[in-house]
């Protein structure tokens, strides 16, 4: 018997499916929506950055499975498809322990390789547009190699996802495992951390607080934002695809803004009285950033449809939420808001 989705698909069996940082920002929304397609869910994550908030609404779902556990060191479970979506990805949380952010990416890479191989089941990885670094070359495509500085300190992130990627590619040429690597690009939508520094999530929890916004330098900076549903959806299009694809492909939004005109735009939405202060710029801050989806669109079919407008509107009603819920903040309550 098939398996109707709410997107429109059916499954002729039931996919047992790992996801590694499944009760993360991106992991709770794949798992939500691989639930919705029929599939049963093994989400694995330890709660470093994840939340078991982000999954509480899944707890009881007779498809889904929680398992704490590092990536860092081996696991042995049964499952037909994996997504390595595993590392802190926000510069406050990856550079609290550089070192283990690497090995998250590098070791985490690794142990998921090996089931994979072991399983002979194919693998996303979960890559980033930081792997592109402060880039000379406007927009990204994926044929450009990046501009990244191996001893910065953002490079526990940069460098271990490139590491990754690499050895996604390895295993695929001389073990014919079957991977894909999506290139995500700046995220934003409910779940997001309050404390994770991303300016997204900083410039609302600033406004609705009616707090001073932070931007670093002039703010002219620029970021593409993609909103989470269409993310997923395109993590979902490029599992599905054949063996012949494996990427890497970027998955984002390729609309820019500055950072300044974002910062407006949640003062506007959120009717704050915050006012935009200014700060110097952190090291290694990338000053453009926006995707080429060329690929996407010809490859997977896929391109975002939920403008920034709409996207902001749902992620500042559930920061709104969250502050009337008075949930306890993070010690780092008040972090450099870093694209």
């Amino acid at each position: 018997m098939g398996y109707a989705s709410a997107m429109g698909r059916t499954y002729s069996e039931q996919k047992r499916i790992l996801i590694t940082g499944g009760a993360g920002f991106l992991g709770s929304h794949l798992c939500e929506r691989l639930l919705e397609q029929g599939c049963e869910v093994l989400c694995v994550d330890n709660l470093f950055t994840g939340s078991k908030n982000n999954i509480a609404h899944l707890r009881d779902h007779p498809r889904f499975e929680f398992m704490r556990h590092d990536v860092t060191f081996p696991l042995f479970v049964e499952v037909d498809e994996i997504y390595n979506l595993a590392c802190p990805a926000s510069p406050i949380h990856y550079q609290h322990d550089p070192v283990q952010t690497t090995k998250t990416s590098v070791h985490g890479a690794i142990n998921m390789l090996g089931l994979a191989k072991r399983l002979g089941v194919k693998i996303l990885q979960a890559s980033t547009s930081e792997v592109y670094g402060d880039p000379a070359v406007h927009p990204q495509t994926e044929e450009y190699w990046g501009h990244v500085n191996p001893i910065g300190t953002r490079s526990c992130y940069d460098e271990g996802k490139r590491c990754a990627e690499t050895l996604f590619f390895d295993y695929h040429r001389q073990m014919g495992l079957e991977i894909k690597v999506a290139r995500i690009f700046n995220t934003y939508g409910p779940r997001m951390h309050p404390a994770d520094g991303r300016v997204v999530s900083n410039f609302i929890v600033q406004a609705l607080k009616n707090e001073p916004i932070t931007i670093y330098g002039d703010g002219s900076q620029t970021r593409s934002f993609c909103y989470v549903d269409d993310l997923i959806s395109g993590l979902i299009a490029l599992m599905e695809t054949g063996r012949d694809v494996t990427g890497p492909i970027n998955i984002g939004n390729p609309n820019e803004f500055t950072i300044r005109e974002l910062a407006t735009q949640v003062i506007e939405r959120t009717g704050s009285k915050s006012q935009l202060i200014e700060n110097p710029l952190p090291s290694d801050d990338p000053k453009q950033r926006q995707p080429d989806i060329t690929k996407a669109k010809d490859v997977l079919g896929w391109q975002p449809t939920v403008p920034l407008e709409k996207g902001l509107g749902r992620t500042i009603a559930y920061f709104r939420e969250l502050l009337a819920d008075k949930i306890e903040m993070p010690n780092e309550a008040r972090p450099r808001a870093i694209g």
